[in-house]
């Protein structure tokens, strides 16, 4: 029971909600400049760009590449949003580039493990932690990746559902991209340098800071004595340590944050991979958020994409949470790797070296056109 004397203590920090709002808006913002920008750019350059994801093997390494090195889905989700609502690209090729993201997006927690490579029991726990959510994204693109391509599982299913919400709204229409109460913004700030390449940069670079602001301040917020609290229950079960990941990267905005704390975790080994895989599977869940909001007032086809993201890591949730026996084959596959590593270090290097850049650069490389 919490007393009434700690309540009256608890007051909101009206700074890191400004500056949260604040953040919000130029996220938003970073948005919209990206769609009209691209929306001009309308050349043979951006052709050049975009042409590559027609095949839908290069979309994917392309996703996981970009991630990788960006090290942030939700800055490379937001990014494809943007570019569909901008009419670059189509949705059925945009959703390879979201599968590759969620590979992509593990580079961070791999790497984060690397740091206790000369503690061995350590290293072996971290590893474990780290690579339990690649098994899980790469397991569950080669599912549905194949349906994709062959049916347009997602493309359709996602259509599917955004149809009967633009209907209801906005009969015949879909959302149209001048009602984003930003747009007026947009234009005159562009107006200013009519190089819709630089805009395009700048929008880039916007949408970067806006989410490390968020990021940062929404983090200071978890982390507060109050929050700590709620984590002694967080991994006594599975559904409930499915909902506090999903939670906290919703609120965070970067699944990058919550994993890799994660490995942390289990590295001092304060709990084990098999307990701390539910929170990454509703970590994947909390990171569509981003995707989410940059959908907001777009195009049809910009949330369709939004709903792909969503309906992927929810299918994937859907496939490994409520069984433990399934639960179980990532769990023991990381394990089985994490001690395979501690006897050959090189194993952990060349395994993030191949899956993150060398085979998804030599994939794309050798399937140009």
């Amino acid at each position: 029971m919490i007393s009434t004397e700690k309540v009256k203590r608890w007051k909101p920090n009206w700074v890191i909600v400004v500056a949260s709002v604040l953040a919000l808006l130029l996220f938003i913002f970073s948005i919209d400049l990206l769609t009209l920008s691209l929306g001009l750019l309308n050349s043979e350059l951006a052709n050049d760009i975009f042409k590559a994801t027609n095949n839908p093997f290069v979309g994917l390494f392309i996703g996981i590449l970009m991630t990788a090195l960006v090290q942030s889905s939700s800055t490379i989700t937001a990014m494809v949003v943007a570019v569909v609502a901008s009419g670059s690209i189509s949705l059925s090729q945009a959703v390879p580039l979201i599968m590759g993201a969620n590979i992509g997006t593990t580079l961070t927690s791999n790497l984060v493990s690397l740091s206790y490579i000369m503690q061995r029991k350590t290293f072996k726990k971290a590893l474990s932690a780290a690579v339990v959510h690649d098994f899980f994204n790469i397991i569950t693109v080669l599912i549905l990746f194949p349906l994709e391509v062959y049916f347009g599982f997602l493309n359709k299913f996602a259509t599917f559902l955004t149809q009967p919400f633009l209907s209801e709204n906005h009969p015949g229409s879909g959302f149209n991209p001048q009602r984003v109460f930003l747009r007026p913004i947009t234009v005159e700030v562009s107006s200013w340098i009519e190089i819709p390449l630089l805009w395009l940069l700048v929008g880039v670079l916007l949408l970067f800071m806006a989410i490390y602001v968020l990021s940062k301040l929404i983090y200071r917020s978890l982390i507060s004595p109050q929050f700590k609290k709620i984590s002694k229950h967080v991994f006594r079960e599975p559904f409930t340590a499915f909902g506090y990941g999903a939670f906290s990267t919703a609120a965070v905005q970067s699944s990058t944050i919550t994993t890799s704390l994660i490995v942390t975790i289990v590295a001092t080994g304060k709990v084990s991979v098999a307990k701390a895989f539910p929170f990454i599977i509703g970590a994947n869940i909390g990171t569509t958020i981003t995707a989410g909001i940059a959908a907001l007032y777009q195009t049809e086809a910009a949330i369709s994409i939004a709903l792909v993201h969503f309906l992927f890591n929810l299918i994937g949730a859907l496939i490994f949470l409520p069984f433990p026996s399934v639960r179980n084959i990532p769990v023991q596959l990381a394990i089985l790797f994490g001690e395979k590593t501690v006897k050959t270090r090189l194993i952990g290097l060349a395994y993030i070296l191949l899956t993150f850049f060398i085979i998804p650069f030599l994939l794309i490389y050798f399937n140009q056109d």
